[in-house]
């Protein structure tokens, strides 16, 4: 796709979001885009290679979190894989400090290619599990991210032990989530959350639902979660 072609389909889509992009950052979607689909012969990074479900089911799906981080100054985003949402929140949110943290070693060294090519600051590609990170990151962040990485019961106890109290978790998911949300409960209670909003989202030109929940962390999380690697996804909280 040529980018005089790619930067309108990303432009208009992104307006029904109430979200505009600059030239300089449509530069860098698209730079962004072309190194996705070049490693993606190398190692798997995605299904999704087709240009236009690469803007609509990544970079868009992405920014639909925008509004719920315009406040924040520190961002950890869990399971990035191929840098979704962190890197496009990161291209249009310059300002903020974001942490990418991946459990795959060849996803990290994607996302340090992707960092030093569209020449972004103040974002680090970590390779590690949550349960290893959080020694040192407990309670850091202001907000913490993750799009499609696992149930929400599992997801909740690797995601909130990082947010700082008064902070919120921001959780990305399909439409049908209510089996979900219920199996939860238990945890999001136990680790100091509480859902504040779950927003329904359509993608632009589309038929594609989300959910994203969003999850005030309104009490410290017990020091014993996140329990051991491996341990939260064999053996939920329930």
């Amino acid at each position: 796709m040529e980018k005089i072609e790619f930067g309108k389909s990303l432009k208009n889509k992104a307006k029904t979001l109430e979200v505009y992009i600059s030239n300089a950052q449509i530069d860098k979607f698209y730079n962004y885009m072309n190194l996705l689909l070049e490693w993606n012969e190398k190692i798997n990074l995605t299904a999704i290679t087709e240009p236009e479900e690469v803007i609509l089911k990544h970079f868009i799906d992405s920014i639909t979190i925008i509004k719920y981080i315009k406040k924040a100054e520190k961002i950890l985003d869990i399971g990035t894989g191929a840098g979704f949402p962190g890197i496009p929140l990161k291209i249009l949110e310059e300002d903020k400090d974001i942490i990418l943290l991946d459990s795959l070693n060849k996803r990290i060294n994607f996302l340090q290619a992707v960092i030093s090519n569209l020449k972004l600051d103040k974002v680090e590609a970590i390779h590690s599990r949550a349960e290893d990170f959080i020694k040192e990151q407990r309670e850091n962040y202001d907000i913490v991210i993750s799009r499609a990485v696992a149930k929400l019961n599992v997801l909740v106890e690797y995601m909130l032990p990082f947010v700082k109290k008064g902070g919120i978790c921001i959780c990305m998911k399909s439409a049908d989530i209510q089996q979900e949300l219920k199996e939860a409960e238990k945890a999001i209670k136990l680790l100091g959350g509480e859902i504040e909003k779950i927003d329904d989202i359509i993608l632009p030109n589309s038929n594609i639902e989300r959910k994203i929940i969003v999850i005030k962390k309104i009490n410290s999380t017990p020091s014993k979660y996140p329990r051991k690697a491996g341990i939260p996804a064999k053996q939920p909280i329930k």
